[in-house]
């Protein structure tokens, strides 16, 4: 398939999961033909904006969301924006990842499950945000979203060692949110790579990562398929 067409499929993907994030907050956002935005403030990590097509208007991106506020963001989705003429910085660039359905995961040596009741997901949370104050980001409502999967990753004794998010749809499953609590995302990959396998498989995995953790992920069959820059005006 077409790097092109798979960068498509990933940050139609990463739109609908800001879109359902952005909803459990009570911000509704809106898709349009080569972008999906919201008028107001997202939740924290979560952009403004998300382009969806190659070539989207500049200047018809920010008319859709709140530039008059500082910590306005745009998610580049093909880095192809220069959104420096209305007070935008590059934040940073990563690149968008995939792995074809029913590759083959190592096999993992911790259990997984699917967080189901909001005292789990507040655990959840908690584990993720390891300190940082943002672990009311993950509200219980994004657990009626039928195409939301909150993954924990337990020991052979229960506790809650890694995670990460799954997010279905059409075409792909996104995966984000990867945190494990020793050993970086080495640790968590195989067994959130064992519960796409079992839940979607038939769907390709996407997402995307830079630095350390998408060097993590090329080791667990993922490959690079087009860059993105995170646009942040102050």
């Amino acid at each position: 398939m077409p790097k092109g067409l798979l960068v498509e499929r990933a940050a139609r993907n990463n739109a609908e999961w800001c879109a359902v994030m952005s909803r459990s907050h009570d911000v509704a956002g809106e898709f349009g033909a080569q972008v999906w935005a919201a008028p107001a403030r997202t939740p924290p990590y979560h952009p403004d904006a998300v382009t969806l097509a190659p070539g989207a208007d500049p200047a018809a991106l920010t008319a859709r969301i709140d530039t008059a506020t500082p910590g306005a963001s745009v998610k580049d989705s093909f880095a192809d924006l220069d959104l420096t003429g209305s007070g935008f910085q590059v934040l940073f660039e990563a690149q968008w990842i995939h792995r074809p359905a029913g590759a083959p995961a190592a096999a993992p040596h911790l259990a997984w499950d699917v967080v189901g009741d909001p005292d789990t997901l507040g655990d959840w949370a908690l584990a993720w945000d390891d300190g940082g104050g943002n672990a009311d980001l993950f509200r219980p409502e994004l657990l009626d979203d039928p195409d939301t999967f909150v993954l924990a990753v337990r020991s052979a004794e229960g506790g809650l060692t890694a995670g990460a998010v799954a997010s279905r749809s059409d075409q792909v499953v996104g995966i984000s949110n990867v945190f494990a609590l020793d050993d970086g995302p080495d640790a968590a990959w195989p067994a959130v790579l064992d519960a796409v396998h079992r839940l979607f498989p038939t769907l390709p995995v996407v997402g995307y990562e830079h630095g350390e953790d998408l060097a993590a992920a090329v080791r667990q069959g993922f490959e690079p398929v087009g860059p993105l820059r995170i646009w942040l005006r102050g």
